[in-house]
Order: structure tokens, then C-alpha cells, then sequence
């Protein structure tokens, strides 16, 4: 399990019967999380003296009842600067475990020895694009939601690197994938969040592990000839570390060489010692 533990703005403070409570900043939230499966003593005062806490609806979706809470803050990490907004679907608009993966982006963009081109697909607000550009990669970032890839361009500018070279597109990420291929542009790097379940521009219907496999094909096809490295994560539930390590393994190391390693990405919990599973994740290089 690779841990995300270098934070200082963010906090897993404890986690029990589905919920979490986190310190984002000054912050306290308490947010659901399915995987929290066991009821422990909540003691920590912050179950009680949280700033927002996500409440589920019925019928579905959820809304935050909220007591003393900004609509947006900052918090850092290392030199990275992140905007923080709840949404209405109980995400803050950053995923903190991924900090490991943004630790190993920026160590494989510096051993490249070379300009590295960083592919980031359904790259969401940015976090894994603004840790590339910060350790001097050139990144093409695309998401289908307008809103996330604005929310990523400010994530950018207040990282300082506004100015750095990085593509925003507001696109399908299978249909741009394509049209690059066509264009003949290849990248040395390709980073990829894909969800779940969703839909093409067309209505066509998207499940991940349907279409998980094809997709890696394709983005194959978009890589230079010596690729540095490959990135791809993974918040479903039913696929493992090891089945996103077969589908690396069947593509990138057999076009290319090299190797991979995958497993789940984890947030310490600061009252018990433990760790929580948060996803995973496979690195190609």
C-alpha cells in the first residue's frame, strides 16, 4: 500500500460507521465513505465540533449542513496550492491520497533526463497536472466538465505555474484520445482517472470494467517510443491492484518493456494508527 503521509493541511482524523471526519485546513468535515464498514467509539471532539458535515438524502444525492464554512479556501502541499470547494456530491474537489502518485510523477519527470509531455486524462481539478508542470513537464489536460478544467486552471495559477505549458481541453476523453492518434502527437507520459460508469457524447455508455481494456489499448497508441512513465487510478470498488496490473502488463510491458506494480493507496488515521484504503492505482515505467 503506498500511504499518503507527508500532508500537513490535510488530516484523516478517524473513521467509523461510514463516515469520515478530515481537517481540510482549519476545517472540519465530516464526509460518507461506503468503505468505513465498522462502527468504532467516536471520542474525538470533532464528530461533535465539525465546521460541515455531508448529509445523504433518501431518495439520493446529499446536501452539507454547514456551521461555520467558507465556500472556498486553500490548503498547500509541499509547494502545491490547491482551491477547496464542497460540492454537491460531497467531494471537495481534491483527492488526498493521490499526493503519492504526485510524489512519484515528479521523481519520474526529473529521472526522464528530457522534456517529458504529460497526457492527463479525465484529469478532474488539476492535481496530478500541476504537480507535472511544477516538476517541468509540458501536460495536456482533459476533462468533459468545463467546471472541473476552470477549477484546475486556478489550481495552476495560485501553484504558480499559470505560465507553464499545459494544453486545457474541454473534450471526451476517448474521442480527443483518438484525434490525437490521428494527428500523429505522442506523448512521453500518460496519467488517467477514469470513472466509473458515464456517458459518451453520443449517450453511448461507459463502464469501467467493460471498457477499461480497450481504452489502455488505445492509449498505448498515443506514447512516444520510450515512454517515462504511466499512471492509471482507480475508485471502483471491484477492481483490484492486481487486475489493473494484469491489463498494464498485457499492453505497456509488452510494447515497451519495463515494468509495473500496482496497489491501493491509503490515508493514515490519526486516532487509531491505522490506515484507510482510498482506491487504486498502477504504475507503469
Amino acid at each position: 500500500m503506498w500511504i499518503a503521509d507527508k500532508w500537513s493541511d490535510y488530516e484523516l482524523i478517524d473513521c467509523s460507521g461510514g463516515e469520515r471526519l478530515e481537517r481540510w485546513g482549519g476545517h472540519l468535515l465530516v464526509r460518507p465513505d461506503p468503505t468505513v464498514i465498522w462502527n468504532t467509539p467516536r471520542e474525538h471532539p470533532g464528530w461533535r465540533d465539525y465546521a460541515a458535515r455531508y448529509e445523504r438524502a433518501p431518495s439520493g444525492g446529499g446536501r452539507w449542513h454547514r456551521r461555520s464554512l467558507p465556500d472556498c479556501w486553500k490548503i498547500g502541499y509541499g509547494e502545491l496550492s490547491f482551491n477547496i470547494r464542497p460540492t454537491n456530491f460531497k467531494h471537495t474537489g481534491l483527492f488526498p491520497e493521490q499526493a503519492v502518485n504526485w510524489d512519484y510523477l515528479t521523481g519520474a519527470i526529473a529521472a526522464a533526463g528530457r522534456p517529458v509531455s504529460v497526457l492527463n486524462l479525465f484529469a478532474y481539478t488539476g492535481g496530478a497536472t500541476v504537480a507535472a508542470a511544477a516538476a517541468g513537464a509540458s501536460v495536456c489536460h482533459v476533462d468533459a466538465a468545463r467546471g472541473m478544467v476552470a477549477w484546475a486552471r486556478e489550481n495552476a495559477r495560485d501553484c504558480g505555474v499559470g505560465n507553464r505549458p499545459v494544453r486545457w481541453i474541454v473534450d471526451d476523453c476517448a474521442g480527443f484520445l483518438k484525434r490525437e492518434i490521428r494527428r500523429g502527437h505522442r506523448y512521453d507520459a500518460l496519467i488517467m482517472d477514469p470513472p466509473s460508469y458515464g456517458r459518451g457524447p453520443s449517450g453511448e455508455k461507459w463502464k469501467l470494467e467493460d471498457d477499461l481494456h480497450e481504452l489502455v489499448r488505445t492509449c498505448a497508441d498515443a506514447l512516444c517510443d520510450e515512454p517515462a512513465f504511466v499512471i492509471i487510478n482507480s475508485y471502483t470498488a471491484g477492481l483490484s491492484p492486481a487486475v489493473l496490473k494484469y491489463i498494464a502488463d498485457c499492453v505497456f510491458t509488452e510494447r515497451f518493456g519495463g515494468r509495473s506494480e500496482a496497489g491501493e493507496l491509503g490515508l493514515p488515521v490519526a486516532v487509531s494508527g491505522l490506515v484507510l484504503p482510498c482506491g487504486s492505482t498502477c504504475r507503469w515505467g
